[in-house]
This record gives structure tokens, C-alpha cells and sequence, in this order.
């Protein structure tokens, strides 16, 4: 709670420096942050009233006394007196409730919810402590909760600060580490958010002897009639990423749309993949418009266990049981509920949560895309935020594959190439934005790879 309530203080005044705050404290342990966040901001020469509900937690009364102790004032908080006190030049501070809370609002609270909200609308913005208050912490949907400016959460992120209108009441979410003994991990905070630095960090650098051979060699397995430019378009993301060669093998005849890609037509592509007399890779990413027999196509590769990339019509729930820890399996929510057996709502609802049973039933590491992505793997999960609206376009996923089998030809491993590929292809999109505008397609951001590449690369203090 002292961790919790210092750091508070410290963005609040960063974000908002020389404004008063008025600090809503619950009868939580989300209230006792708050009356810890007013003694800091007294601390450091901020202005601060504390507005609280009545409490039996022993931290909270302790910290209210604390509070008392230093000369702090604090006022019954009620609607009314929250809308007296609160003008433009006053920072709203939601400590009402935690992660804790369950729905539905008390009637009063939802009364000092309400004001807050008006308050904010008027002008006053609003920091919210490690949630906006109203939101249930594991899950991504928005009732009646606050509107934060920023949220300020504790160790890590929580699904509601993630997906879906929950993520948007939250505002700017700023992660404060708690310097905790070791064992004391909050169980709420779940997901972590790699920066670009740290991702630049471990980006490929290519030595000035390199060639075609060592830049990694990527096959792109995929295609049959009515989907020949989706292994195409996998196949330019292999190449945008990196990849010094990249083969693509279909069932079908594919149009030579890329002169760089080399193109390979199978009358009888389970055959070819069966067979034992051809160079195998360095990576391979398939599935993409694979069509019919894409299982056993995939059973074939897997039986490699060379570095795999599975999306589209090779993520099949027969597969669980063939992987291995090379796999990359990269579903969106529609193909994560037909591998778990839900419906599409309950992998939308809690993602993570599905992203973690993807990744124990299917092994290696399990990408979940959407906004955001989450990377499942042994070390645990992360998200990936960024990119653009005008990436919901078909083709996103096919390119995304061909990029994660490209950091994985050349060295990376699953979990490395994950946490990259996926940031990578958002920045690609959000730089792709500034060119093109709403509408955005998946070789928009494919053109798009090299610049995101190194914005990642000057991102990383070593460069």
C-alpha cells in the first residue's frame, strides 16, 4: 500500500504538475492507496484534500491516521461534496474501488461514480488508482465505471486495462513496479507489456559478410484455388523481415507476384512434404489458404521439429499432442474458440485467460492476435498494444506468419520472435497509417516492415 500510494504521487505529479488533488478514497484497500498517494503529495509540496467513505480495513484506517498524523484533511465523501469541490484546476483521484471488486455498484457509489464522471466532463481530469473504479480487473467489458485520464496500476497489467470498452475507460496506463520481497506478486497483475527498447534489444543484426544463405531460409507452405495470395502475402513478410531466401510451396499454381519469392507448384504437395530427399529449412509458416488436408499437412511438417509457424487453416484442434517447443501457434479469437471448443465471446471476454489454455493445450508458444495480441509462453504472458484500426483487413495474418518465420530463420526463439513480430507488424501498421490513411492493406504494412524495424533498433539505448 505505501509502494502503491508513492508511486501514485510521483506520476500524478509528473502528469499534472502544480495542480491540487482531491483524492476519492474508498473503503477498500484501493481507499488506503489513496490516503497514502495524499500523504506523498503533501511530501512533495502538492496540495491534496481527501474525500473518504467509511472503512473497517485495518491498512486503510491505518493509513488514515497516518494521513491525520501530518496535518491531512479529510471530508465525508458524498456526490454533493465531490461536486462542490471540484473544478478544472483539481485532479481527481479514484481510489473507490480495487481488484476486488464484483458487480453490482452499491447505490452510492454508483452516486460518486456518476459525479466524478460529471466533474471530469467539466474539466477536472482524473487519475485512477491501478483501475478505474466500476471495472471488474479480469475481464474486458465496461458497465457503469469511471472515465480515467490515467490509470496507474500496480506490477502489471490487468485484462480490463487491455481489451475491449473496459481498456478505453482506463485512459494512459502507466505500470508502476512495487518493490515487493519476493513471493508477494499481486495474483491481479497478469501480463506484462515489453517496450521497444527491450524488443530492439534482441532484433537480428546482420555482420557485413552476410549472404542469402546465412540471412535464413524460410518455406512458406499454403494456397489452394480462391486463396492463392494469402501464402503470397506471407511470403513478402518473409522477405520484409529479413529472410535472405524464401520458397513458397503450394497445391495450386500461384501467380508470380513478387519476382524475389520463389514459387513452387505440387501436384501432390502431401507427397513433397512426406518426402525425405529435399533441403529442409531454416523455418517454415504454413497453413495460410492451405485448404483441405491442412492437418495432415501440418502433422507432416511438425514431424520435422524445425522452428513452425501454424495459422489459419492449420490451426486445427486435432494438431494438440503434435507440436513441439519450436511452435508458434498464431490464432485470432474465431480460430482460439475452435481450438479450445467455446464460443467466440468467451476468448473475447477474457483473452488471457484463453491465450494461457491455448499455450498449455497446444505447447511451444501461442500467439492470440487482436488489439492487443497476447504472447502465451513458459515465461508467462505479455501484450503487444499499438498498431492502427485500419489493420482489420484480410491478409494482416497471413504477412504477421511470414515475419514470425523470418525472426525465426534467422536465430530467434519462438518466445523472442513472438514479442517481435508482434510489435513489429503493429508499429509496420501504425507507420503504414501516416502514408495511406484509414484503410490500410496487408502490403501496406509489409512495405512498411523495414522502417518499423528501425524505429525498434533506435529505440534500444545501445544503438
Amino acid at each position: 500500500m505505501e509502494e502503491a500510494g508513492r508511486a501514485a504521487a510521483d506520476e500524478l505529479t509528473r502528469a499534472f504538475p502544480g495542480r491540487a488533488a482531491l483524492l476519492l478514497a474508498g473503503g477498500g484497500a484501493n481507499g488506503g492507496d489513496a490516503f497514502v498517494a495524499a500523504r506523498h503529495l503533501l511530501a512533495l509540496g502538492a496540495p491534496a484534500t481527501v474525500l473518504a467513505l467509511p472503512s473497517r480495513h485495518p491498512l486503510t484506517r491505518a493509513n488514515r491516521r497516518r494521513w491525520r498524523a501530518v496535518g491531512g484533511q479529510t471530508v465525508a465523501l458524498t456526490p454533493a461534496a465531490l461536486s462542490r469541490r471540484a473544478d478544472a484546476s483539481t485532479v481527481l483521484v479514484d481510489g473507490l474501488l480495487g481488484t476486488g471488486f464484483q458487480p453490482p455498484l452499491r447505490p452510492a457509489l454508483a452516486g460518486v461514480i456518476a459525479a466524478l464522471n460529471a466533474a471530469r466532463a467539466l474539466g477536472s481530469p482524473v487519475l485512477s488508482l491501478d483501475l478505474p473504479s466500476g471495472l471488474e480487473a479480469e475481464l474486458a467489458g465496461a458497465d457503469q465505471s469511471v472515465q480515467a485520464d490515467v490509470t496507474v496500476t500496480f506490477s502489471g497489467l490487468k485484462p480490463a486495462l487491455l481489451f475491449g470498452p473496459a481498456a478505453a475507460r482506463a485512459g494512459r496506463v502507466v505500470v508502476a513496479p512495487l518493490r515487493l520481497p519476493p513471493g508477494w506478486a499481486l495474483a491481479e497483475a497478469v501480463a506484462t507489456q515489453p517496450g521497444d527498447a527491450e524488443l530492439g534489444a534482441v532484433l537480428p543484426v546482420r555482420g557485413a559478410d552476410a549472404h542469402k544463405g546465412t540471412a535464413g531460409r524460410v518455406w512458406i507452405v499454403g494456397g489452394h484455388p480462391g486463396t492463392a495470395g494469402a501464402p503470397l502475402l506471407a511470403g513478402l513478410g518473409a522477405l520484409r523481415a529479413g529472410a535472405g531466401l524464401v520458397t513458397v510451396h503450394s497445391g495450386t499454381e500461384l501467380p508470380l507476384l513478387y519476382p524475389e519469392l520463389m514459387v513452387r507448384h505440387h501436384a501432390n504437395l502431401g507427397a513433397f512434404l512426406a518426402a525425405e530427399d529435399h533441403a529442409r529449412p531454416d523455418a517454415v509458416a504454413l497453413g495460410m489458404g492451405l485448404g483441405p488436408g491442412a492437418a495432415g499437412h501440418a502433422r507432416r511438417v511438425l514431424a520435422w521439429g524445425l522452428p513452425t509457424v501454424l495459422d489459419a487453416d492449420a490451426l486445427q484442434p486435432e494438431l494438440a499432442g503434435h507440436g513441439h517447443a519450436g511452435c508458434l501457434w498464431t490464432p485470432h479469437p474465431g480460430e482460439a474458440a475452435r481450438l479450445l471448443g467455446v464460443g467466440t465471446p468467451d476468448i473475447t471476454r477474457e483473452p488471457l485467460a484463453a491465450a494461457r489454455a491455448l499455450q498449455t493445450r497446444l505447447g511451444g508458444v501461442v500467439i492470440l492476435k487482436g488489439g492487443p495480441s497476447v504472447v502465451a509462453d513458459d515465461q508467462g504472458l505479455s501484450v503487444s498494444r499499438g498498431g492502427h484500426p485500419g489493420m482489420a483487413s484480410g491478409g494482416m495474418g497471413d504477412t504477421l506468419s511470414g515475419l514470425l518465420a523470418a525472426l525465426l530463420a534467422q536465430g530467434l526463439g519462438p518466445g523472442e520472435a513472438a514479442r517481435v513480430g508482434v510489435r513489429l507488424h503493429a508499429r509496420a501498421g501504425e507507420r503504414a497509417a501516416r502514408v495511406f490513411g484509414y484503410g490500410l492493406g496487408a502490403t501496406d504494412v509489409a512495405h512498411e516492415l523495414g522502417g518499423a524495424w528501425a524505429d525498434l533498433r533506435v529505440a534500444h539505448p545501445g544503438n
